[in-house]
Formats: C-alpha cells, sequence, structure tokens
C-alpha cells in the first residue's frame, strides 16, 4: 500500500520539478510554486497526511502546512527573520480553507472519475510562476496551474489561451465550465502574471543574503566507456552544492561549445541538502581536448574543468604492456628450465652405457679425455650450467621488477 500511495503523491511533482520547470537555462531565472496535495481518506502511514501545502523558492522548501497540526510552520531561517507573525496566522487560516476545498473536490472527482470510495485516490493542484533576468530587472516568464488526480495530468490551465485543456475524459465537463468563466480565468492569470510575480521578487530580496553566502557548485569531469559500445567514450561533466538552482553549464570540445542538441542532460536535481547538481555527458573521442564551463551567481568567474584524458572504466593499457613482460619472463624461464632439463637427461643419458640405443659409444668420456689436464670435470661443468640458469632467472626477475616500478612510485 505504502508504495502505491507514495507513487500517486509524487508521480506528478516528479515530472514537475525535473522535466520542465528545471531545464537548464542560459538566463538567471527564479520561480516560485504551491503545491497541494489531498488524500480522499487518511492513511496510517508516517509523514503522509490526509492533506499537505507547501511554497518553494527556487526549487527550495521555505514553508509547510499538514492536516495534523494545522499550523503554518517556517522551513528556512530567513524567513523565521523577516516575516510577520501575521504571515504565519494568514497562511494557517488560508490552508485550512485549500485543505477544505479539496475535501470537496476529491469526492466530486471521484464520482466523475466513477470511483469506489473505498480505495485511495490523491489530488494535487502546482500553482506558480517564474521571472527571467531581462538587462537589471526580472521579468514575468511563464505561469503554471495544474490539477493531477492519482498521479496522472488532469486539468491545465494555458496561460496565452486563457482556457483550460482537458486531459481525460472526465475532465472536459469541468474544462467547459471553467472556460465558460471569463472573470474566473482572469483572476488566475492576473495572480500568476503579477501578484505572483511581485511576491516572487519581495521572497527573492529576503533571500539574497543567504544566495551571497551560499558556496560555488563543485565541478567534476570524467570519461568512461559506453556500456553498450565499448568502441567510444562518454564525458561527463558534473556540477553539485550549489545554490540557488540557476546554473550555466557547457561542454566544449576542441575549444569549441558542443551544441545541446548532442549533450545528454539530467536536468538540474535537488540534493538531500537542499542544494543542487547538475551533469551533462556528450559523446568524444580519446585524442579530443575537452573541458566543462560551468557559471553560477556565487562564483565570482566561471569555473573551468579540463578533461585529465584518463577513463575510469577503460582496459589499463599499461598494465596489459607490464602483465604482457611478465608473462614473457616466466615463459622464459620455463623455457630455459626445460632446455636445462633436456641436458641433464642427455648427461644422464651418457653415464648409463646400458641405454645404447640413444648414445653413440664416442660419446662416452674416457679417462683420457678426464685425465688429460682437463680444468672442467662434468660435474663442474653441470654446476656452471645452473650457475648460468639462476644467473639468468635472477637477471630477469629483476628486470621484471624494473618494469613494474614506474617513475611516477618514486
Amino acid at each position: 500500500m505504502c508504495t502505491s500511495v507514495t507513487t500517486k503523491i509524487f508521480a506528478l511533482l516528479c515530472v514537475f520539478l525535473l522535466d520542465g520547470t528545471l531545464a537548464s537555462v542560459q538566463a538567471e531565472r527564479h520561480s516560485l510554486y504551491s503545491i497541494y496535495t489531498g488524500l480522499s481518506k487518511p492513511v496510517n502511514l508516517p509523514g503522509i497526511y490526509q492533506f499537505t501545502a507547501m511554497d518553494l523558492l527556487d526549487g527550495r522548501q521555505i514553508d509547510y502546512y499538514n492536516s495534523e497540526t494545522q499550523r503554518m510552520i517556517s522551513k528556512q531561517q530567513w524567513m523565521n527573520e523577516k516575516m510577520h507573525q501575521d504571515y504565519w496566522e494568514i497562511g494557517t487560516q488560508s490552508s485550512k480553507s485549500i485543505e477544505q476545498a479539496f475535501n470537496v473536490n476529491i469526492d466530486i472527482l471521484m464520482k466523475l472519475m466513477r470511483h469506489n470510495e473505498s480505495d485511495l485516490h490523491v489530488l494535487q493542484v502546482i500553482n506558480g510562476c517564474e521571472v527571467k533576468k531581462e538587462g537589471d530587472k526580472f521579468k514575468f516568464s511563464q505561469g503554471i496551474r495544474q490539477y493531477g488526480y492519482d498521479g496522472e495530468d488532469f486539468l491545465y490551465f494555458d496561460i496565452k489561451a486563457s482556457q483550460w485543456i482537458a486531459f481525460v475524459n472526465a475532465a472536459v465537463p469541468i474544462k467547459r465550465e471553467w472556460d465558460d468563466m471569463p472573470h474566473f480565468n482572469l483572476n488566475i492569470k492576473a495572480y500568476l502574471k503579477i501578484l505572483c510575480v511581485a511576491w516572487l521578487n519581495i521572497l527573492r530580496e529576503y533571500a539574497d543574503e543567504e544566495l551571497r553566502n551560499a558556496s560555488p557548485p563543485d565541478v567534476y569531469v570524467f570519461a568512461n566507456l559506453y556500456i553498450r559500445d565499448k568502441t567510444k567514450l562518454k564525458l561527463t561533466c558534473m556540477a553539485t552544492g550549489f545554490y540557488s538552482k540557476y546554473v550555466i553549464m557547457t561542454i566544449r570540445k576542441n575549444r569549441k561549445p558542443v551544441h545541446e542538441d548532442d549533450i545528454d542532460s539530467t536536468q538540474i536535481r535537488p540534493n538531500e541538502d537542499g542544494t543542487f547538481q547538475q551533469m551533462k555527458s556528450v559523446e568524444i573521442n580519446k585524442d579530443d581536448e575537452v573541458d566543462c564551463f560551468v557559471s553560477h551567481r556565487n562564483s565570482k568567474e566561471p569555473i573551468i574543468i579540463k578533461w585529465d584524458g584518463k577513463c575510469q572504466n577503460c582496459p589499463p593499457e599499461v598494465v596489459a604492456v607490464l602483465f604482457g613482460s611478465v608473462i614473457g619472463g616466466v615463459l622464459f624461464v620455463v623455457i630455459l628450465y626445460v632446455v636445462v632439463s633436456i641436458l641433464k637427461k642427455k648427461k644422464s643419458t651418457v653415464d648409463c652405457p646400458t641405454h645404447t640405443s640413444t648414445v653413440q659409444m664416442d660419446e662416452i668420456p674416457t679417462e683420457q679425455d678426464t685425465a688429460g689436464g682437463s680444468d672442467v670435470s662434468s660435474t663442474d661443468y653441470w654446476d656452471d650450467v645452473n650457475q648460468e640458469y639462476e644467473d639468468s632467472r635472477h637477471r630477469l626477475a629483476a628486470v621484471s621488477t624494473e618494469a613494474l616500478i614506474q617513475e611516477d612510485d618514486l
């Protein structure tokens, strides 16, 4: 049941946060959104209430209300410092009124959808605006009023046409009724384009002090082999730990910016600590010169990180060469050992006259051969052979050891 409830509650919210409004931008933007979530009945799950309301400034939660405590509370220290007590009282009463309206609207939707009252159903509303910096001012960029039911899109207000868009057949009667109420739609449009923008600018100024003290992004650049095609490299640029959420990120290949159509982007996502992150990836060749260009309001100057030419999951060529040299050395020792063994076997054959089938009589050393003043006996001879073998093996071990020790290790 828990999985079903959370899926219904967060499906529309996740699409809203990660798909459209948090896209990478090339101009400073700010946003203010109110999110309301109502359930058709209470559930006995920790942290999930029959009704919740919250406001998000630039994707960061600034206040919160739920049906259990029935009080609006601050989620940011600067909100406590800047907002008068009246703000919290008015916010609490407004949230209670919206909670009552949600209870009525969910019942209406369940009848339209012909859903059983014994099942759990979820209604969500997202309402808010975005501004974009033009020159020295922030101007209206977009406004959203959207309804979702059981995790699916239900109704959406087209602010340009001042009309509603129905995503399912059950929403059509509501669309027609609201489209026939021009004053209702005009009020929504006025709120999104004027009141919401004014309130957003006020909150943005209040939060500016915190923004000025925020940390710039940490930027990382790394490359990996593609999982499906091991012949290609994927370079990734990652910026994380920044606030506010708006950042300019560009990957440059051979000193030229890569077109956005050729880049895979995660869009901007929230971290657990309230900061944000974004990753962009592009296909490269191993001999490309690539860097990551990141600009953020808390950075005094753009951050440029160059790719070091390394690949995290590529087969290490140096290790392969060293491995080959070690294997070659081992084979040399084995071959040398086999040769010496064969020579020893021949000697043992010479020392045994009964093995006449493999030894010629003139190969057998006579007393005259050994007593004629020779300084090397057969035993000394084989001692010398064994000594050469040992010397060769030690020299090989020394060479192999030197091959394994690189200058960078010293």
